[in-house]
């Protein structure tokens, strides 16, 4: 199928302004490197206001990026601490560059896409480094890897998506918001309890009776 010469109707707008908000929750540097390289190198076709991805520039800061998150995400703790400084940077990323992907169509288009992009890259995020949290309380580390690779291969699925079939990625993402919607109170009371647990003074030799 040849991206580059589908046209990017309302449909494929929106799926590529939620799947830019989406993937952003969970790989923002690989999302800004590979959108931005498969525009360059004429794979697909962007909007204009997404062609500074195309950029040498922000290509090579996005693939340094990229690299560092690769391996960050694949130890354990350290993908936590990781997650927590981009609490502050994946949200607002994913509200910009679904604003962009709308560039052209007037500043109402742009707020609303910002709001979509800024609330589906939160979810994303926020499930991600909830499920990391209790992976994390595991002993070993292979849970955390398996996690890592898994959501690598989601991400990229999920960009080729929202360019080959834009219906089909809507469709999808409206299960995502579903399954965050019932998976992120639990994460949160699974998170509560485990720092309860470690909380809570253990019990010494000389207290018992």
């Amino acid at each position: 199928m040849d991206l580059a010469h589908l046209p990017l109707d309302l449909a494929g707008l929106l799926a590529l302004a939620a799947g830019l908000g989406w993937a952003s929750g969970l790989r923002l540097y690989t999302t800004l490197f590979v959108v931005g390289l498969a525009g360059r190198l004429g794979w697909v076709a962007l909007p204009p206001g997404l062609h500074l991805l195309e950029h040498p520039l922000v290509l090579g800061a996005a693939g340094v990026m990229l690299l560092v998150e690769f391996f960050a995400d694949k130890i354990p703790l350290l993908d936590s601490v990781w997650d927590t400084l981009h609490t502050f940077i994946r949200i607002p990323a994913g509200a910009a560059l679904a604003a962009l992907v709308f560039g052209g169509q007037g500043v109402e288009w742009q707020t609303a896409m910002a709001l979509l992009g800024g609330t589906l890259a939160a979810g994303t995020h926020l499930t991600k480094a909830g499920t990391r949290a209790m992976i994390n309380a595991s002993p070993e580390p292979f849970t955390n890897i398996a996690a890592s690779f898994g959501e690598d291969v989601v991400v990229l699925t999920g960009l080729w998506l929202m360019f080959a079939h834009p219906w089909l990625m809507l469709a999808l993402l409206l299960l995502v918001v579903v399954a965050a919607a019932w998976l992120l109170p639990r994460l949160w009371r699974g998170i509560v309890a485990l720092v309860r647990g470690f909380s809570l003074p253990r019990p010494t030799a000389g207290s018992r009776s």
